[in-house]
């Protein structure tokens, strides 16, 4: 338990951190591997190229906002762009 009033504070803002932190990284994850998916099953150039932006997007900004780090964020991004040309080279043209 807190012992002064600034450890309490902080104890209260890491919570509210950490809740804000954790809805970021699973918005995250469901837009990678919806991206994954649209890559994969070889949908359509415009569904795909619509969820490979949205995970980027998300991507990009969890890794500003400071939930994931930024190096993780961009070996995401790149997985996913060079798995995206390999599988359906329109989604990126």
């Amino acid at each position: 338990m807190a012992n002064t009033k600034q450890s309490a504070k902080r104890a209260r803002q890491n919570l509210k951190r950490q809740a804000i932190n954790t809805i970021n990284r699973s918005i995250t994850k469901t837009a990678v591997k919806t991206a994954m998916t649209a890559i994969q099953t070889k949908a359509s150039a415009a569904t795909g190229k619509e969820a490979l932006m949205n995970a980027i997007k998300t991507l990009s900004k969890a890794s500003s906002k400071g939930a994931i780090p930024k190096k993780r964020a961009a070996r995401k991004i790149s997985r996913l762009t060079k798995l995206a040309q390999k599988n359906n080279p329109s989604i990126l043209a």
